[in-house]
């Protein structure tokens, strides 16, 4: 989690992409065991260039059961720079350091002293941007988010943003919005490989798209056909919606003589369900949805079948 800390907080800084992949962030893990009860550390191995947070954790305990059986053998550690490969979950010598010189630090001779005064320090420090621990509190008591949607959202400077410019003005549900980037927009930034400065889907259309659900303009499952199509294509919500005839029907007059006409089709179901067979309500419901072509508002179809459905 340490180092997941530090990630988050050279990105969110601007310091370095992070991009382990390519290196821009590595880890050297330095291992030494001691007896129990003894304060004395015992040789170092170092090993260098770990460029995964799963293999750090692979490495140092490879590293560790490997100090542990030299140790019980009654033999020394050599003090040393060792390779992780992960693909067979071992560390390698890389090279031997006996003394400190052997790294060879000297100081360079042209590199003139930098003086660091209290003015640049408090310039840097009114100009931070809002930091990864601040703004998961801040997540959490603005937008009543749980912990684990938090942690998501806030592990990149980018995304944090785009949630938020997708609440901006708006009378969105911060808990829907969240649910809706880390499943529905997530899955398809991964499959697709792109950033968050890459999504073909800003945060203006996804905030109508979401506006159109909670009108309910459309339904849930609508509007994950809709956002697909936004991805692929860039297209705004509104001309899908438009052009597809997508437009959910939530007229209760019209989805009353809708509803009628079912039950009234269908003596023998209405018998079976009002004798207990509650399942069949699900039969029903798709006998409207396929009269509405799928655009009737399932949460009035629901209420007004199982009313009906009573008498």
């Amino acid at each position: 989690q340490y180092l997941k800390n530090i990630h988050s907080l050279v990105r969110y800084l601007g310091i370095s992409d992070g991009n382990m992949q390519e290196g821009s962030f590595r880890c050297d893990a330095n291992i030494s065991l001691k007896k129990k009860g003894s304060d004395i550390l015992g040789t170092r191995a170092e090993i260098k260039n770990i460029n995964s947070f799963k293999y750090v954790e692979s490495a140092i305990n490879h590293e560790i059961e490997r100090q542990t059986l030299i140790l019980d053998r009654g033999d020394k550690v050599t003090q040393e720079t060792r390779l992780y490969d992960p693909s067979k979950n071992e560390t390698r010598s890389m090279r031997s350091k006996v003394e400190a010189n052997d790294y060879r630090y000297f100081p360079d001779p042209d590199l003139l002293p930098i003086s660091i005064d209290q003015d640049l320090i408090k310039s840097i420090k009114d100009n931070m941007p809002e930091l990864p621990s601040a703004k998961k509190t801040r997540f959490i008591d603005q937008y009543g988010l749980n912990e684990y949607d938090t942690i998501i959202l806030v592990s990149d400077r980018d995304l944090s943003e785009y949630f938020e410019n997708v609440l901006e003005d708006s009378n969105l549900n911060p808990k829907m919005t969240a649910n809706w980037i880390i499943t529905e927009v997530l899955a398809l930034a991964k499959k697709t490989y792109l950033s968050v400065k890459d999504y073909p889907v800003t945060s203006d259309n996804l905030r109508d798209l979401l506006l159109y659900v909670m009108d309910e303009t459309i339904s849930s499952k609508q509007a994950k056909e809709v956002f697909e199509r936004m991805w692929e294509n860039k297209e705004n919500p509104r001309d899908i919606i438009e052009n597809e005839g997508m437009k959910q029907i939530s007229d209760i007059n019209e989805l009353d003589k809708i509803v009628d006409n079912i039950i009234k089709n269908n003596y023998k179901s209405v018998k079976e369900y009002q004798s207990g067979k509650d399942k069949l309500l699900g039969f029903f419901v798709g006998q409207v949805m396929k009269e509405t072509k799928g655009q009737g508002n399932p949460k009035i179809v629901n209420q007004l079948l199982k009313e009906k459905l009573k008498k």
